[in-house]
């Protein structure tokens, strides 16, 4: 048996090995679902991707490979058996449609390599107490790293959900993090802000930007106001389209979420839309007013790329 082992013939020993193998039997399965929308963006995405942390710490108590290797092989083998593991996993992933995701391999090496580190400090069998401490701190540091991903990522989910009745913080010097499109800050026709969101629509027949983190409950809220600027002297047509997350999980149909257009003129136009009316707007149902997902504003065949600089976007 190999130093630092937890031995595999004892009560505790078995015990533990029995209650990860029945954590990664439950875990395994979800490597193949897509991750959840029940809470919206990046916060999601961050918390679900921790999976990959326990569910392979929790492998490698279950397999507890130290009953058969020991010092550099032991990491070298186990790495290359986790990383063949993963590379494996994320090519069915592919294949279902998701992406190739190569941090995903490096959250199941955090979760391995947590645990080859402190196993040894853990059950007091520390042969080389240098080694043993500078992995152990390394592999922390990975982990730390990973957890602060998702903390950030919570904290900007906290300060979304709270800055109703701004739908957008205007004062975001990366708007990529809650757009997508072809967005950017501007000092220029800014309003009341300090700086207003410049828009790019190009000439493709479908041309948008679109909020994706959004604060989603609006319940409380009678009206949305938007606020653009046409810098140029032809008027504009955008479509609106604002939906729920029952249409995100459904067929995207048309008929099951709002769309309006907002004609443009040159200079300031304000928009004010009745709340009512973007809950009344599927033909089927009612839109959900607690979990609203996405804000998308779009053009339609410019014959000419065109620029437009979002102003105001909140709830009254």
């Amino acid at each position: 048996m190999a130093s630092g082992s937890i031995p595999a013939n004892t009560p505790r020993g078995q015990r533990l090995r029995s209650l990860a193998l029945v954590g990664v039997v439950l875990l395994t399965p979800l490597l193949f679902i897509g991750r959840p929308d029940w809470l919206p963006g990046g916060f999601n995405f961050a918390a679900w991707n921790l999976g990959h942390v326990l569910l392979f710490a929790l492998l490698t108590l279950a397999v507890n490979p130290r009953r058969w290797l020991g010092g550099w092989r032991l990491w070298l083998a186990s790495t290359a058996a986790v990383l063949a593991f993963g590379i494996a996993v994320e090519t069915v992933q592919a294949g279902m449609g998701r992406d190739f995701d190569l941090r995903d391999l490096l959250r199941n090496l955090i979760g391995l390599w947590f645990v080859l580190a402190w196993q040894p400090l853990l059950t007091f069998r520390v042969r080389k107490p240098a080694i043993t401490a500078v992995l152990a701190l390394t592999s922390s540091l990975l982990l730390v790293y990973e957890l602060s991903t998702t903390g950030v990522q919570a904290a900007r989910y906290f300060k979304l959900e709270h800055q109703l009745p701004q739908v957008y913080d205007f004062d975001h010097s990366n708007p990529s993090s809650y757009w997508r499109g072809s967005v950017e800050p501007s000092s220029r026709h800014n309003g009341d802000h300090d700086q207003s969101l410049k828009i790019e629509l190009g000439t493709k027949r479908y041309s948008a930007a679109s909020l994706y983190r959004v604060p989603s409950d609006w319940r409380d809220f009678d009206t949305l106001t938007l606020r653009l600027h046409n810098p140029t002297p032809e008027p504009l047509t955008l479509i609106l389209r604002i939906n729920d997350i029952q249409h995100e999980r459904g067929s995207n149909a048309l008929n099951d979420r709002y769309n309006t257009r907002l004609n443009l003129t040159p200079g300031v136009s304000s928009h004010t839309i009745a709340l009512e009316d973007i809950e009344k707007a599927p033909a089927t149902r009612t839109m959900n007013l607690r979990q609203v997902r996405r804000l998308t504003l779009s053009s339609n065949g410019l014959s000419e790329p065109r620029t437009v600089y979002l102003q105001e976007l909140r709830l009254d």
